[in-house]
């Protein structure tokens, strides 16, 4: 499939569509998913509890993107102007350097059983029972995962953890699972685990079990991209220094690097909410894993070196290809189609390239022109649609407000108002 495809975001909406039907080997008809229409209220009364409506966002294609030498068409679900065009810039900038190189661990998830201790003479007795019986409680863990074992994963090892309480409390014990959950972003066959070694801990240890349930710092489920571009496609020396010294900015400063690191979910997340992944659980784990030092610090790194801009990524990347929203939301369906990926460990790379992608849109920016000068076309036809224009007088006003040089509310106003005296 071709992700290379010329002057798409100047074609009419019905010619992308015609073109994206051809390139899935589809009928056109198919696209109908991605209507407005695509989610029926009747449908969506079933995925969620009080339901009152549908959200709709806007679903564009990210283009120019190449994966460990194939090419992807990424499905973005975003409101915020500049991301899909911004991604694809960059993508397009690696494609001189031969593209994303990327790769992700075996899909093992963390699962942690809470036992309650009230005192440090409880916890060590309720450690040294644990231990005991580890093997015992191994046999239950592999019980309650005989489906993933059938696909190859279930669990891979049981730890005892004590944490001491930095505020003079307790002791907190911790049994804690790691599960390859295979196909699955894992969720649900990790809680279903831990749940079945509830009652046995509380037996062993006689104490009461508190949590159970899975942890969204898969940092034993990494994802890692890197790309390397000459120079002179990202607009000179001069550039690729400034991104790489923004990028030791962001390694360096908390404030810098929580920007930094929105702008690598700006992609990530767009991407997951497209294909039904669990954003809010991708958000929390890169920003748990960025601060995993002690000091909230950029995820990226972007150096210069003979002729090149190099640039890395890793991050937790629990995402998969099956389960979630896949079989009950028809556009998520469509959508995963689109992306294509074999297996969720290929899917996790193209996830982690795409942030290292939407990480570069960003920095360029910066460091070549400023953000605002790549923002101001696109916020000035948001601000043109809140004014009232319709979708034909949209290009006339923002052509004149951004000739202007400065993209307000009250200037795209009065721009719809001249265009409007005039005709």
């Amino acid at each position: 499939m071709e992700s290379r495809i010329s002057g798409f975001y100047r074609w009419p909406l019905a010619r992308r569509r015609e073109a994206l039907a051809q390139l899935l080997g589809r009928p056109v008809d198919d696209l109908a998913a991605l209507d407005p229409e695509g989610l029926p209220l009747a449908q969506a009364d079933q995925l969620i509890e009080n339901v009152i409506g549908v959200l709709g966002l806007p679903v564009g294609l990210g283009l120019n993107l190449q994966v460990n030498g194939e090419d992807v068409l990424v499905p973005m679900a975003v409101e915020e102007p500049s991301v899909v065009a911004a991604f694809s810039h960059a993508a397009k900038m690696a494609r001189a350097g031969g593209g994303f190189s990327a790769e992700a661990d075996p899909p093992v998830m963390i699962g942690q059983v809470q036992v309650l201790c009230d005192s440090v003479a409880s916890a060590d007795a309720a450690v040294a029972a644990l231990s005991a019986h580890l093997s015992d409680l191994e046999a239950a863990a592999h019980g309650a995962t005989l489906r993933l074992a059938r696909r190859g994963g279930g669990l891979v090892d049981l730890l005892i953890r004590r944490l001491e309480d930095p505020e003079g409390g307790p002791p907190v014990v911790v049994l804690q699972l790691g599960v390859d959950v295979r196909e699955a972003m894992g969720a649900n066959a990790v809680n279903s685990a831990c749940e079945a070694l509830a009652e046995p801990v509380e037996v062993i240890t006689r104490c009461p079990v508190n949590l159970r349930i899975l942890s969204n710092l898969s940092d034993r489920r990494l994802a890692r991209a890197s790309v390397r571009i000459p120079v002179e496609v990202v607009g000179g020396e001069d550039v690729a220094l400034r991104i790489a010294e923004a990028d030791r900015f962001a390694r360096v400063d908390p404030y810098r690097a929580a920007t930094h690191n929105k702008g690598l979910m700006n992609g990530v997340d767009a991407v997951a909410l497209a294909t039904g992944n669990d954003w809010r659980a991708l958000e929390a784990g890169a920003h748990a894993y960025a601060a995993r030092d002690g000091t909230y610090r950029g995820l990226t790194r972007w150096t210069v070196s003979q002729g090149s801009l190099h640039g890395q990524v890793a991050l937790p990347m629990a995402v998969g290809t099956v389960g979630g929203a896949t079989r009950s939301h028809p556009t998520v369906a469509l959508l995963r189609a689109v992306l294509g990926a074999r297996d969720a460990q290929t899917l996790a790379g193209i996830f982690a390239a795409v942030g290292l992608a939407q990480n570069l849109g960003a920095l360029r920016a910066l460091a070549a022109e400023g953000i605002q000068s790549g923002h101001m076309a696109l916020h000035a036809r948001q601000l043109a649609l809140a004014a009232g224009a319709s979708v034909e007088e949209v290009p006339e006003v923002v052509a004149r407000v951004v000739a202007e040089g400065a993209v307000t509310a009250a200037k795209v106003e009065a721009a719809l108002l001249a265009l409007r005296a005039q005709e």
